[in-house]
């Protein structure tokens, strides 16, 4: 049966049926706002690349994490900049760090509000690499007790979730038994288990003073020109215990997104990057793109795309703007 039998626009004839039909919707509670946390006591700093965004210390990044949940955001992620860094990155797993005392921080402003925190050694390298260097390049097995470390220091400090995002092998299954063996059995890994070597990240490589200073990443993270590897990587981390498992970036990736959503019973989650992030803000200031429509638009594909939840820089605006249209 074909038109003139068939009429799909019956059911877009009005703003409450399109309501009654919408195949996804989007909800607050799809949404983790990420922080930057640096080092001191009332203290901000403007991103350039990043408008809107700022790099907070602890007292503040408290503050804000209690804002957006009360918007409506259930959960946060920290990214940390420290003080100092060095070759090993050993600032990422002590426990007077600038996330540690943010988790500590925050569970006391909003104790409901889910933590998460960033687990690298990139923002504490004085290279800028996502591990330990040995002979000129990046380590992986020996980067992996670092990371095991930093992950069970935030969880001293409260996080209700690490999240990885290195891309070394093996690096899921050292942080879990890290984590059992230190009684924190409680704790979930969010992996990121596809994470692409993507010219998306610039904007936040300002953000949280994390380029490399020599060479790229792409010995580590994916090739964009991968999709079953994706699956590989994600198979791998399951097994290993991760709990939740990401996507990185998301727009440029769905296809990645819905692939993983279809085999994995395991939630999956999308990052919205800073990349995606500043194109829009840019092209809001500039008058050419109307930046609340775009938001949601983009949220919405990424949800439709099998996202559980995302991480956006817009979770504070995308709440209240989901409140102003009743959805």
């Amino acid at each position: 049966m074909g038109f003139p039998e068939q009429r799909l626009r019956r059911l877009r004839e009005s703003e409450g049926l399109r309501r009654l039909v919408r195949e996804v919707r989007l909800d607050p509670a799809d949404f983790v706002y990420p922080l930057f946390v640096v080092a001191g006591r009332d203290r901000t700093e403007a991103v350039e690349a990043m408008p809107g965004v700022l790099r907070r210390s602890p007292d503040l990044a408290a503050g804000e994490a209690r804002r957006a949940h009360e918007a409506g955001v259930p959960a946060v992620i920290l990214f940390g900049l420290p003080a100092s860094k060095d070759p090993e990155g050993s600032h990422a797993w002590r426990d007077d760090g600038p996330v540690q005392e943010a988790v500590a921080r925050i569970k006391d402003a909003a104790p409901e509000l889910v933590v998460m925190t960033d687990v690298c050694l990139c923002q504490y390298t004085d290279h800028g690499h996502c591990g330990v260097i040995r002979d000129g390049r990046v380590d992986n097995d020996a980067s992996l007790e670092r990371l095991a470390a930093t992950a069970v220091s935030h969880a001293r400090a409260g996080a209700d979730v690490v999240a990885p995002s290195d891309m070394m092998d093996g690096r899921v299954g050292a942080i879990r038994r890290a984590l059992d063996q230190e009684g924190y059995s409680q704790v979930a890994i969010l992996s990121y288990a596809a994470k692409y070597a993507s010219a998306f990240y610039g904007p936040f490589r300002e953000a949280a003073d994390s380029a490399p200073r020599f060479g790229d990443r792409r010995t580590y993270q994916m090739d964009p020109a991968n999709g079953r590897e994706a699956l590989q990587e994600v198979a791998l981390d399951v097994q290993e215990g991760a709990d939740i498992v990401m996507v990185k970036p998301a727009l440029a990736y769905l296809d990645v997104i819905a692939a993983v959503a279809a085999r994995f019973d395991v939630p999956v989650a999308a990052y919205a990057v800073s990349g995606e992030y500043a194109m829009i803000k840019a092209g809001a200031q500039a008058g050419w793109l109307d930046e609340r429509a775009v938001v949601l638009e983009s949220l919405l594909a990424i949800k439709r795309a099998g996202a559980r939840f995302i991480l956006t820089y817009h979770a504070v605006e995308a709440c209240r703007w989901l409140e102003e249209d009743g959805l």
